[in-house]
């Protein structure tokens, strides 16, 4: 590792490094500004159930870029804001199915600089009020 160091050294000058990063930073910059199309998770909580969905979401780069970094809060959304079924499966029986095209409109109200297009799959939850 050594004589690679030595070698990097004789022949390529530290400038032309340094300017090379630089440039990579710029054009980074630079691409942030486009829209993007990509899948994030947002933390749910409804009543005391908390559940990760998968959403896929379209916006600016710098907007997503922040969703990415401080994507650990968590969106508290109250039940009656949600369309909701009981749940008829044997293994979820007296649980809640929330309505996709719902928790996708609150999620919209609660993000409005990116675009949410559609959300994945949603776990049932249990009832509040048993």
């Amino acid at each position: 590792m050594e004589k690679f160091i030595q070698w990097m050294r004789r022949y390529v000058s530290p400038v032309y490094i340094a300017l090379l990063i630089a440039s990579f930073i710029l054009w980074y910059i630079a691409k942030l500004d486009y829209t993007y199309t990509t899948e994030q998770v947002m933390k749910i909580q409804v009543g005391k159930e908390q559940f990760p969905v998968t959403c896929v979401v379209e916006g600016n780069g710098t907007n997503l870029f922040g969703y990415r970094v401080y994507g650990d809060r968590t969106l508290r959304i109250p039940l009656s804001e949600l369309r909701v079924g009981c749940s008829t499966e044997a293994e979820s029986i007296g649980k809640l199915i929330i309505d996709p095209q719902s928790l996708r409109n609150a999620i919209s109200v609660r993000c409005t600089d990116i675009k949410i297009i559609s959300v994945g799959e949603i776990p049932p939850i249990n009832d509040p009020q048993q």
